[in-house]
């Protein structure tokens, strides 16, 4: 099935997520569940002797669940147990914790949002807008990040008319043209900017964001002319399309005797820093 992994947060705890859209419904990781229910520092041991509970009680859900791959907090991913909505609600009637009701609503808040984005994509950007706006991002750069969000959904639109596959060839697609634009693969470019995690898009000027967009843009405008065949005819493309926002750059600094790919990220280029992040979560 298709998979989508996300972070979810309740009152501050995040609770991974994957979004199955053969299934169109959400897994959430079993072992987040339990720490956010009962604040547990080990959350895996409590799991565990809530399972033997379970199966001696004669219950089927502990092997009904599935796992999924997840990504761990060093950063790699792993397989782990999974629940549905329904299966989760299961599992919370045999978890005493005061937070069971509002984790029940949030649960049933985050599934109707989700279905209401598939009918109506406007409204996943609306969230996108909020949420930018309450990190404290300008309202310039939040203009250019919708629009970004915009012209890279119409290129992978049309890398998938041309056969090609999400994963592997959509990342080294775009490992391409990020390189021929700004002579930097995207890990490269996460690394100047010192990033580990957090979205490289979410953390470039508004220079580069604009460059990055006609790159993609142009990307897409010329597979749509040459329509190639496959991979390797998509990879020269992808060349070319970051090619035509070098010659931008290059142009830009030759006027400005500035460098535009530099190692500014969110929290000095746009202004924020952890206080702004720490009053984000109070208000939450």
């Amino acid at each position: 099935m298709k998979k989508q992994n996300e972070i979810k947060v309740f009152e501050d705890k995040q609770v991974r997520a994957v979004w199955s859209e053969e299934q169109e419904k959400w897994y959430f990781s079993v072992i987040d569940v339990i720490e956010v229910l009962t604040g547990s520092p080990r959350p895996r041991k409590y799991w565990n002797a809530l399972k033997t509970k379970l199966k001696a009680e004669g219950s089927e859900l502990s092997h009904n669940l599935g796992q999924l791959k997840m990504q761990s907090t060093d950063g790699k991913f792993y397989l782990t147990d999974v629940a549905d909505t329904e299966q989760l609600f299961r599992l919370i009637q045999s978890i005493p914790s005061p937070k069971a009701e509002p984790f029940k609503q949030w649960l049933a808040q985050v599934a109707a949002e989700r279905l209401d984005e598939m009918q109506d994509p406007e409204l996943s950007i609306d969230r996108a807008l909020e949420q930018y706006m309450k990190l404290g991002y300008s309202e310039n750069w939040i203009n250019q990040r919708l629009k970004s969000i915009e012209i890279r959904k119409e290129l992978t639109d049309e890398w998938k008319k041309r056969g090609l596959k999400e994963g592997v060839q959509f990342a080294t697609l775009t490992d391409i043209i990020t390189k021929a634009w700004s002579d930097k693969t995207t890990k490269e470019y996460k690394i100047l900017k010192g990033l580990k995690k957090e979205n490289l898009r979410d953390n470039m000027t508004n220079t580069e964001l604009i460059l990055n967009m006609l790159a993609e843009a142009s990307t897409k405008d010329i597979s749509e002319a040459v329509k190639p065949n496959d991979f390797e005819e998509s990879k020269k493309v992808a060349k070319q399309g970051g090619n035509v926002a070098k010659v931008a750059r290059k142009e830009l600094e030759a006027k400005t005797g500035k460098n535009v790919v530099t190692s500014l990220n969110a929290k000095t280029a746009l202004g924020l820093n952890e206080g702004d992040k720490k009053k984000t979560k109070k208000k939450k």
